[in-house]
């Protein structure tokens, strides 16, 4: 998205047959482009949702009967022998549709994880004490009225904004609706006084480079306008690309380090797809700074 549509269009693509979408969940603006323009809006997209943790795919729009509803943005369908739960804030199960809360998994299946090496209480603590009897995934999803499933995001990734509690993806689903962001991610901060708030690392469009200032101040109107005012990020900083690591997922644990200035010790980099992506943030901040302190 970030490049146009030119790049895309000048190959022959005729052959696809399915298209796939893994890593993060994608936003409705980035799989309408996908499957419009390079699947020429011919072939099924196939959004996963799965872990590292799960040995295989768990949530996926396919397989199912030929012809069956693929819904934008969604990985909507449970995969074979995949029993998933909703569950609410007090550890009970959400029962019906229409219901959000944390993604978890109610039976064992093939290809879970069974430990972590030389730790394996680490493993207990982490997926199976927080809601007993369930496989905790760590993330959060919404059951539609229909009963499929669409995934908003990692639950530790919830902000508190003077009071308000707020997911980023909620943040980050709002900024997507601008025609000139591909992607963004957004990270909560301290701030002495309202506890937290929204960072925003911003990449755009080639065309719309030069024209940075007036993006931001369409984007904080955005916010504003889809969430409400409380949410607009404080700090909004457009990069070349994100952090990501070769399965697709952005290390948010890097840029919260980058937007608090903490850069001294940024832990392992070694599943990042490319490295040198981090020195261009750090650098993108240090000059964002620098020409905040000369105005």
């Amino acid at each position: 998205m970030k490049h146009e549509e030119n790049w895309v269009k000048k190959y022959d693509r005729s052959s696809l047959k399915t298209l796939a979408s893994v890593g993060e969940p994608i936003n409705h603006e980035a799989w309408e482009w996908f499957h419009n323009v390079v699947g020429d809006g011919q072939c099924p997209l196939v959004d996963t949702w799965w872990q590292t943790e799960t040995g295989g795919v768990c949530i996926a729009p396919l397989p199912a009967e030929p012809g069956a509803e693929i819904r934008p943005a969604m990985a909507m369908r449970p995969f074979f022998g995949i029993q998933p739960a909703l569950l609410g804030e007090k550890g009970q199960i959400l029962i019906g549709n229409d219901v959000s809360g944390a993604l978890c998994i109610s039976q064992p299946w093939p290809g879970m994880a069974r430990t972590i090496f030389g730790d394996h209480q680490r493993f207990v603590d982490a997926y199976f004490k927080p809601y007993q009897g369930q496989y905790f995934s760590g993330d959060g999803a919404y059951r539609t009225e229909d009963g499929y499933y669409q995934i908003t995001g990692r639950m530790d990734d919830v902000i508190n904004i003077s009071g308000h509690r707020l997911g980023t993806a909620e943040i980050e689903d709002a900024l997507d609706g601008h025609p000139d962001v591909p992607e963004n991610a957004v990270i909560g901060i301290p701030h002495e006084i309202k506890g937290e708030v929204p960072f925003a690392f911003v990449v755009l469009k080639e065309s719309a480079s030069e024209n940075q200032l007036a993006v931001v101040e369409e984007l904080r109107h955005l916010v504003a306008t889809k969430i409400a005012k409380y949410a607009v990020p404080d700090h909004f900083l457009v990069v070349k690309r994100l952090p990501k690591t070769r399965s697709g997922k952005i290390m948010r644990r890097i840029l919260r380090k980058v937007a608090m200035q903490d850069t001294s010790n940024l832990g392992d980099v070694s599943t990042l797809d490319d490295p040198s992506v981090v020195s261009e943030i750090i650098e993108a901040h240090e000059q964002n700074r620098s020409h905040a302190a000369r105005k």
